[in-house]
């Protein structure tokens, strides 16, 4: 149903701090066995058993990490959680909970902040985790939202970024490049829109790029996937900055070199198109995009054969001695030096 643009709005101030919170977590349903006590009080209580908790907590800021000309407030808030989920399975563990907090200025009317949270319920519920709690505040710069998820694992289950050996093979989920690029996009129609506010754009051809730039999916489904095939990771991270970045992360922290096959690359066929389309070359983005949510990991050789028939992976490298270095090895068989070119929010 299309919104009524003359209705009028409800401002936030009517409703005040305390009033808002109410409003929103109000239908908030729990569906956790470990969620003890959610929102209500001065904190919530979770119950893990046996189990060992995993948290992780990220900022979001207008005009830093997004962009409302083009991005639905719904989207967003879907997007705010997908990006925490992530972050615990890359620890190889289950998101379970999350708490929400939020600097809005007042520009924004309750039922934009309602769109924001109707995309926050949307995916705590895809992915099955309980909102527990958070705070609102005033803004003076725009929209702020953090997030923080936990989760939990079994000790024995966790994976760090710590754990890769020589010989251990780089492996990726998905494909990598398209939320970059449709954020190109959107970037693109959005000058188009200003110079031309009557001009409707056709982004039927870039359909894919744009939903993992405004709708990403965390991957959830890899650990379970892990598991079955009896596979457990000796490392592990998520790409949320780029991959040539969280390679660099891997190697670092595991003191590993890394050699990583330009040619092995996983790439969609839209995304192939809108490079030369854009005359991008399709490695660079590949390598130095952001906010794929993917998984990077390493694996034990022997385990090659328990993935090589599976469609979500895709062995990409190997990891060498630290003293070899991080290298690309290109198409044409040469060896170019890894840079960490992915996404800086501290650049200007």
């Amino acid at each position: 149903m299309l919104e009524d643009k003359n209705q009028p709005k409800t401002q936030l101030e009517n409703l005040g701090e305390f009033g808002l919170i109410e409003h929103l977590t109000k239908n908030i349903e729990i569906t956790q066995e470990s969620t003890i006590k959610s929102i209500g009080d001065d904190a919530a209580v979770l119950d893990f058993g046996t189990k060992k908790a995993v948290v992780s907590t990220d900022l979001l800021v207008e005009g830093v990490h997004f962009d409302l000309a083009y991005m639905p407030l719904k989207h967003l808030g879907y997007k705010a959680v997908v990006a925490n989920v992530s972050d615990i399975c890359a620890m190889n563990a289950t998101p379970t909970q999350i708490t929400i907090s939020i600097a809005v200025s007042n520009r924004f009317p309750l039922e934009a902040i309602e769109e924001l949270y109707e995309g926050m319920k949307l995916a705590a519920k895809i992915y099955n985790v309980d909102i527990i709690g958070g705070d609102t505040t005033s803004s003076q710069k725009g929209l702020i939202i953090s997030i923080t998820a936990i989760g939990e694992a079994n000790l024995d289950d966790i994976v760090y970024r710590n754990g890769a050996q020589q010989n251990d093979l780089l492996v990726v989920t998905g494909d990598v490049g398209a939320a970059y690029m449709g954020l190109q996009v959107l970037e693109r129609e959005k000058q188009v829109f200003q110079v031309n506010p009557n001009n409707q754009p056709d982004l039927e051809p870039y359909s894919y790029l744009i939903e993992r730039q405004l709708k990403p999916e965390a991957r959830k489904d890899i650990k379970e996937l892990l598991e079955k095939l009896e596979v457990k990771p000796t490392s592990m991270i998520d790409i949320s900055d780029g991959l040539s970045s969280e390679i660099i992360h891997l190697c670092k922290q595991s003191n590993v070199g890394c050699n990583l096959f330009e040619e092995k690359i996983p790439a969609d066929p839209q995304l192939i198109n809108v490079c030369e389309e854009f005359n991008i070359d399709i490695t660079t983005v590949a390598l130095n995009g952001g906010e794929d949510y993917e998984l990077l990991f390493t694996i034990k050789m022997e385990d090659f054969d328990k993935i090589k028939a599976n469609p979500n992976f895709t062995v990409i490298g190997h990891m060498t001695e630290a003293k070899e270095g991080m290298h690309l090895i290109t198409r044409a068989n040469t060896k170019i030096a890894l840079k960490a070119r992915g996404w800086n929010a501290l650049s200007e």
